[in-house]
């Protein structure tokens, strides 16, 4: 498995401080988190949507990573491995929904839009924790946010990881270094394997050519950079893009807005 940081962090178990055995139907939680900080893997039966409400963070699965701006919110379905760790520090919005409830819900990692209602929502309920009637004001808000988060799609920003040893070696190196244009054949000889044999794996694995993996990862890089308020410039410039204007319209191309729009708090 790929190791989410590449920097040095102080490791941390998550302890929700939450009855989650409760028979509510979400559970809020609300906790300012530090950029050095990295959280152990873990699960619970619950399924959890997160939200930054500043900041930006990122989700590790054993299939892949999701990057998630303030615009999004990232939902992690309930008893999967998983990992959610601030870029930089970043204010952060749980709500664990009961396992009675996550039929309704996707059965894999995905991000929604966050819309003015659905965010004042979530900040909403957040703020009830574990202790709130199940006939109460409280509820009928849970049960609001329950239908909206029904809107839930498959992220734009998912990067797919690999089980494949020689896979993941190729993978690893090239998130250490993204700005760096490597071809296959250089990862080739690297892993002792044809050029053939990994094009194949990167389709097999990952459903990208090597190509597409590599756009995807810097377009993961440059979410993440922007989001620790790097400038479009700096950004553009050192992932290797010609110039900004050609940043911006891959960006736009790839997220459907420009950077500027992207990250503007809704």
């Amino acid at each position: 498995m790929i190791e989410p940081a590449t920097s040095p962090r102080k490791r941390f178990r998550s302890k929700l401080g939450l009855r989650l055995d409760s028979t509510l139907p979400i559970l809020g939680l609300h906790d300012l988190i530090l950029t050095d900080l990295e959280f152990d893997f873990h699960s619970h039966p619950r399924g959890q949507l997160a939200y930054a409400a500043s900041g930006v963070i990122k989700v590790y699965t054993d299939s892949g990573s999701w990057i998630v701006p303030p615009s999004q919110a990232v939902w992690i379905p309930g008893g999967m491995r998983h990992s959610v760790n601030p870029e930089v520090t970043s204010e952060i919005r749980h709500l664990f929904v009961d396992p009675s409830c996550l039929h309704r819900f996707p059965n894999q990692c995905s991000v929604v839009e966050v819309s003015p209602l659905l965010r004042e929502l979530i900040l909403r309920v957040a703020d009830f924790g574990d202790d709130y009637a199940p006939d109460s004001p409280a509820s009928r808000v849970c049960a609001v946010i329950l239908d909206e988060l029904q809107a839930l799609e498959p992220s734009r920003l998912h990067l797919p990881l690999s089980s494949d040893r020689r896979l993941q070696r190729v993978m690893q190196a090239m998130i250490n270094q993204p700005e760096a244009d490597t071809g296959l054949a250089h990862w080739a000889a690297k892993v002792g394997a044809s050029e053939r044999t990994l094009r194949r794996l990167f389709i097999r694995e990952t459903g990208m050519t090597f190509q597409q993996w590599r756009r995807q990862l810097l377009l993961h890089e440059a979410v993440e950079r922007l989001g620790r308020g790097e400038s479009v410039m700096n950004v553009a410039l050192e992932l290797g893009y010609r110039s900004p204007s050609a940043f911006v319209a891959m960006f736009r191309k790839a997220l459907g807005r420009s950077p500027g729009q992207y990250f503007r708090q809704v």
